[in-house]
């Protein structure tokens, strides 16, 4: 499939109705429709329901809506690390992105180690808000990212398992929950006084909820030890917790799997030669 077919399709899903789509892609109705159609032909399935008010996607609309975004994505990232790279030359410096806050004495041993391999190039390291990671990954700001399951989209990566632990409750010592020796996340997600942080969106918008509106750890650690929030974390914050917070382990919470990940048509040495060191940790 072409991608000028491809983002035709996609025109048409989003605006549900083949007029408007021409009109955001700046061309004549009737040739639009008739890329549609041939497309379907090609792919011998009816991609859309057609009504006298518009369309709407079928179950193979669907899919091709999921994959042809996805497919774009990676495009789009191809295109940008291609021109990184022809701009900085051999000696690129590979991109890694990962939570702000998360992970970091993982991190720090990982590029410490890599430091001392002889064809490390610099490592550029971006910290962004929760959720951030994957899409940076998928439209090429980064090259590889530090990704967290169960809760960020690892779908069309590689990746390795770096390790694999328990979840706590981070919360202001001193508060009466904190002499709670286990509790459950429902019990974690409902104490009055302490509502869990709102994480921004990756259009920078917050979902609706009483508590505070964040985008890194640094910040909500002071609010938590204002009295503000409460905070979920894997176990391994619990080394770069100072004084005035409390952790509460979490008894039913999934366990966290912190990953490496990069993309799979990734040629690049300097990735791998990180994705190596990362195995050996």
């Amino acid at each position: 499939m072409e991608t000028r077919e491809l983002r035709y399709f996609l025109a048409v899903a989003e605006e549900s109705h083949v007029g408007r789509a021409a009109q955001r892609l700046g061309m004549a109705q009737p040739p639009l429709s008739r890329a549609i159609a041939g497309l379907e032909r090609r792919l011998d399935a009816d991609l859309f329901v057609r009504t006298p008010r518009g369309v709407s996607l079928t179950s193979a609309g669907e899919t091709l809506l999921r994959e042809g975004r996805a497919a774009l994505r990676r495009g789009r990232g191809r295109e940008r690390r291609t021109r990184r790279t022809a701009a900085a030359g051999a000696r690129a410096p590979v991109i890694l992105t990962a939570k702000a806050g998360a992970s970091s004495e993982l991190m720090a041993k990982l590029l410490d180690a890599y430091a001392t391999e002889p064809d490390a190039v610099d490592v550029e390291v971006v910290l962004s808000p929760p959720g951030h990671q994957a899409a940076m990954l998928r439209d090429g700001r980064a090259d590889v990212a530090i990704l967290h399951q169960p809760f960020d989209d690892t779908s069309g990566f590689d990746l390795d398992p770096l390790t694999v632990e328990d979840q706590v409750l981070i919360l202001p010592a001193g508060h009466a929950a904190s002499a709670r020796t286990e509790m459950t996340v429902a019990e974690a997600t409902s104490i009055p006084d302490l509502p869990l942080p709102r994480w921004p969106h990756l259009d920078g918008t917050y979902p609706d909820g009483p508590g505070p509106e964040l985008r890194d750890l640094t910040q909500v650690l002071q609010l938590v030890r204002l009295g503000r929030t409460a905070l979920v974390l894997p176990e391994s914050a619990r080394a770069n917790l100072r004084d005035g917070l409390a952790v509460v382990p979490l008894t039913d919470a999934p366990q966290v799997t912190t990953v490496i990940a990069w993309p799979p048509h990734s040629t690049s040495p300097a990735v791998a030669g990180l994705v190596r060191t990362a195995g050996r940790l």
